[in-house]
């Protein structure tokens, strides 16, 4: 019987905390307080602590460390630029660009170096990421965005392989090749960020759980359990922004769904291939996201429903019947030697989308920061936000507060019903660009009226 919810297979693998850290005992004072204790935050608090031991940093989360997306994600590590370059070159320049896509690449080394020095085992493995088309019109999609990646800095870990040497390493029916991208890592997300919010207690900061923000201004964030008082002030709550009071338009919580097979046997995977671990997507454009996992089960990941009207949060991870059954049928499609595989596990979660598609970072003149947006790629990029965030607070400069997506505001979302209506239209136009292309016709363009329906192209 497959296990519903409970927020994600990871923590079924490593079980959920028994014991919780304490919430805020009452009014307290700090010199930074940082809402939401995920990657960003903890990335944050770490980064803090490096630059300035002696800094008094006060992590509040509502639920427990790593909660929401940072213990739920597909677990990819891939320092991978998920954005539109040229919206960012608009306010900046190509150069700039150029430098955030190479400060990208370099989370996943920097994440690698982290775990090493503290001890994280975090099921970390560097692999090769593979997207795969399997119709003509991915085959052009593809090509043009090996194309793209090497325009804006990327070119020196792209490859492409070719149908037969895309079918040596994974045997997915139908493909005709995929683009590669070197460099990246699986990881196993719920021990990273575990790891992590042990890390950055052993330095000296406190996290207190079971503590719900209720209202930041400047100079204080007010909880249910007393006020914090700081100079600094910084949210990280990526897709659970919008649960904060004035914040339900700031970014949309998109919902994002996965399912876990039981281990395979070495027959099916002799079947698979997969002998690299690569971190596997597609060129659909409701694309999936998969990885195989260190005891050999395969996770497929995909938006299923994508949003809940008026920006509403799952409940602990469970998923829909619905995107069960469409999760379930992508595994089918690329894996057919593992349909008679049971499945496990089904969960979900919210990430970050802003009104542009823009990631950003910031820190206004009221001491208040912000980090977030990521659009399904915060395993690396909450890193590099984390380190600009510090770099931010402690007004040390430096390369990465140059950064284009440094002190970004996009505009906010309409209100409901227009863009529940907007998104939900835009899933529907690119499902149905995906069986067009599926039954042989060029690049639809029904996915170019999607994304300019929500802004996304």
């Amino acid at each position: 019987m497959t296990t519903l919810g409970k927020l994600s297979f990871w923590y079924a693998d490593i079980g959920l905390p028994t014991e919780r850290r304490a919430p805020l005992p009452g009014d307290s004072d700090c010199d930074v307080a940082i809402i939401g204790a995920g990657y960003t935050g903890l990335w944050a608090a770490y980064y803090l602590k490096q630059q300035d031991p002696g800094l008094r940093v006060t992590v509040l989360e509502k639920h427990f460390a790593g909660y929401g997306a940072s213990g739920r994600n597909g677990g990819w590590l891939s320092g991978g630029f998920a954005w539109n370059q040229e919206r960012y070159a608009q306010t900046s320049s190509p150069e700039a660009v150029r430098r955030m896509v190479e400060a990208m690449m370099g989370t996943v080394d920097e994440v690698i170096r982290v775990a090493e020095h503290e001890g994280i085992d975090a099921d970390i493995r560097r692999c090769d990421e593979l997207m795969v088309a399997t119709n003509p019109a991915q085959l052009e999609r593809l090509r043009a965005e090996a194309a793209h990646k090497a325009r804006w800095g990327e070119g020196e870990r792209v490859f492409e392989l070719d149908a037969e040497a895309t079918r040596a390493r994974i045997n997915i029916p139908g493909a005709l090749g995929a683009m590669g991208i070197s460099g990246v890592a699986r990881i196993q997300p719920a021990k990273l960020v575990r790891g992590l919010a042990q890390a950055v207690e052993r330095l000296g900061v406190t996290i207190h759980e079971a503590t719900e923000v209720t209202g930041i201004a400047k100079g204080a964030v007010s909880t249910t359990r007393g006020t914090v008082r700081a100079p600094i002030l910084l949210r990280c709550t990526e897709g659970f922004t919008a649960t904060l009071p004035g914040l339900s338009r700031e970014w949309l919580p998109m919902n994002s769904a996965q399912i876990v097979t039981e281990p395979l046997s070495p027959e099916i995977w002799a079947q698979i291939g997969w002998d690299g671990h690569e971190i596997l997507g597609d060129f659909d454009h409701t694309y999936c996201y998969c990885q195989r996992t260190r005891e050999g089960r395969i996770t497929v990941g995909a938006r299923g429903i994508p949003y809940r009207f008026g920006s509403a949060i799952d409940r602990d991870g469970t998923p829909d019947a619905e995107t069960v059954r469409r999760l379930t049928a992508i595994l089918h499609r690329h894996f057919p030697a593992a349909r008679q595989a049971r499945i496990d596990h089904a969960w979900c979660g919210v990430l970050g989308v802003p009104r542009d598609w823009c990631a950003t970072v910031g820190l206004g003149g009221d001491g208040i920061g912000w980090a977030g947006g990521y659009v399904g790629v915060g395993v690396s990029t909450s890193n590099l936000a984390g380190r600009t965030l510090a770099a931010l607070a402690l007004g040390s400069g430096g390369s990465l507060t140059t950064l284009p997506w440094v002190n970004r505001r996009p505009k906010a979302w309409e209100p409901e019903p227009l863009r529940w209506l907007g998104v939900r239209a835009m899933y529907r136009l690119y499902t149905m660009a995906d069986r067009a292309e599926a039954a042989g016709s060029p690049p639809s363009r029904l996915a170019a009226l999607g994304n300019r329906l929500t802004g996304r192209g």
